[in-house]
């Protein structure tokens, strides 16, 4: 199977299961046009992040690698109305374009945008003590096993733990592969030796190309 077979299945479902969405279509080209690199999730994996944040009934939703905020918005839109997402994002860059995005869809009220190093963010998070119950990792992969460390002890009891690009077409059998291959073997080394979460990874193929996705909960 190809590329261009995968892109045109996405399409396919996309078209039938995803109804046209003008906001989000701006928002992509905002990103274009402000240079941010075209790295966010698809959008049937946007889609996937808002049914899967419905599915936990979430309140609190952390992420972790804002962007221009295309799958915080996807997320943010599956809140209830006294629902929260809380958007970490190191480019001061990045988080200006993500918030003008978030403004223009409605939700600057109902996210709130961290900017800085997450390593440095996230212990701010625990010393006000905030508690999520959805997570949603996709920075840089070299600090994976920081970043689901913090979110361990960031999750209340049952929440869900999502890590997105954890395959790397194959790349993650490298064991001498770069600095992301080697953040993200560590992290699930250290996961299989966590009793705290139960987890497992899918590989996923589409518009995105040959990837894959951590997905955990917590005990």
């Amino acid at each position: 199977m190809s590329e261009k077979t995968w892109k045109s299945v996405d399409s396919y479902f996309n078209n039938y299961l995803i109804s046209p969405d003008p906001i989000m279509d701006n928002l992509l080209q905002a990103n274009a046009e402000a240079n941010l690199p075209a790295i966010d999730v698809s959008e049937s994996q946007g889609k996937l992040l808002n049914l899967l944040v419905k599915m936990k009934s979430a309140k609190r939703v952390l992420e972790i690698g804002t962007l221009g905020g295309y799958s915080s918005i996807w997320m943010a839109r599956a809140l209830p109305e006294d629902g929260k997402l809380v958007t970490l994002e190191y480019s001061e860059k990045h988080a200006r374009v993500a918030e003008k995005n978030m403004m223009n869809a409605g939700l600057k009220d109902k996210i709130e945008v961290i900017t800085g190093r997450a390593v440095d963010t996230l212990p701010s998070l625990s010393s006000r003590g905030d508690s999520y119950d959805f997570i949603f990792i996709d920075a840089d992969k070299k600090n994976n096993p920081v970043y689901v460390k913090w979110a361990i002890d960031l999750a209340l009891p049952g929440a869900c733990i999502i890590v997105d690009n954890v395959v790397r077409e194959g790349e993650v059998l490298n064991e001498n592969g770069d600095e992301s291959v080697q953040g993200i073997r560590e992290m699930v080394e250290m996961l299989s030796n966590e009793p705290r979460i139960d987890s497992t990874a899918i590989q996923t193929v589409g518009s995105k190309g040959y990837d894959g996705l951590l997905i955990a909960i917590i005990q």
